[in-house]
Order: structure tokens, then sequence, then C-alpha cells
């Protein structure tokens, strides 16, 4: 796989015009799964952190991203791992989300997660759907590391729904019939 970072050209730095709140606004109004990150650091320490920069890439080759902000304190010990468990959280998991996106807590103190068979990895036996993976790179794009993931084992229950992060809110959509026809709204 080619890898290479990414960097914004300097003439269009020059011309930007849109300045970084007025992006974070934009970037409100587009809603966005809520997952929980974990792994293993090389200490031996448990690492989480709340993502909702998370998406699919491949079919063929399975892969995922998962965007890291540089200089957090998962962002190290994620890269240095080389395996992760992405948890897509569940309508019932904003308080989780929360904690897990709190600087200065204990994270995994709620006793939730479980160490996945044969990897020792921390995931959410509730979650919509767990993904353990392995690091397959990494690309700078910005303030961030784009970390792709090749999913090597699934696990979920899937039956809760999903929890999207909206508007700078949690949210759980419903789903609801209209017409005989599905049509999902936020709660």
């Amino acid at each position: 796989m080619s890898l290479t970072s990414v960097s914004a050209p300097r003439a269009a730095a020059a011309q930007q015009v849109v300045d970084a709140c007025q992006f974070r606004d934009a970037m409100a109004r587009l809603a966005a799964p809520v997952t929980v990150v974990t792994t293993v650091g090389t200490d031996g320490r448990r690492r989480g952190f709340t993502a909702s920069s998370v998406t699919s890439v491949s079919a063929e080759p399975p892969l995922l991203l998962v965007g890291v902000t540089r200089g957090t304190s998962c962002h190290q010990p994620l890269l240095a791992a080389g395996e992760f468990v992405v948890n897509v959280l569940g309508g019932h998991h904003g308080e989780l989300a929360r904690r897990f996106a709190a600087p200065g807590v204990d994270r995994f103190a709620g006793g939730e997660f479980e160490e996945w068979p044969g990897s020792g990895l921390p995931y959410l036996p509730d979650a919509a759907v767990a993904l353990r993976c392995t690091t397959a790179g990494v690309v700078t794009a910005g303030d961030h590391d784009l970390l792709l993931g090749t999913p090597a084992e699934t696990r979920g229950r899937g039956s809760s729904g999903a929890l999207v992060w909206y508007q700078r809110a949690f949210h759980a959509p419903v789903q609801t019939f209209q017409d005989g026809k599905a049509a999902v709204h936020a709660a």
C-alpha cells in the first residue's frame, strides 16, 4: 500500500476564505457516527477516546479510517500499538461517549469493557458493532493523523440503534414509518 502525507498547497492556503471557526460551524451540521476507539499501549495501559471521524475506506481490501488529533494522550500510544478496536456506539451510550471525550478522567472506570479474546484489546460487548483492526498505515493531514485499519474480526449486538454527533450534541435517531416507508428522525 502506498501512503503519502497530505498538505494544503501554499497557494490555496494564501487564498483561504473559511477560517477554522467557520469550518467547525459548518461541520457541526454534518451528522457523524460516534465511536470509542480503544487500544492497549506499549506500557500495558488501556487507552481510548471518543471519535466521530471514522469511516469506511474500501471493501476490497476492507479498510477503515480513524482521525486522531496529534498531541492528544491517545495519539502516540495508538500509533505505536499496531492494533485497535473501533466500538460503534448505540443510542444508549451517550454518557460513555462523554466520558471518553473528557480529559483527565479514568475513561475505563465504568467497567463496561472486556478483553477481546486472543488480543487483550478492550472492547465494548454491547456496542452496535466492534471492529478489531490492525494498523495498515498512517497519513498525516493537517492537525490529525489518519489511521488506516484492516478489520480482522467483528463482534456486535447491533440492536440499540446508533448514536450520532450533530450540531455539537449526541442524538439517537428514531426510525418511524410514514406512508409505508421508513423515515429516520433525530430524537
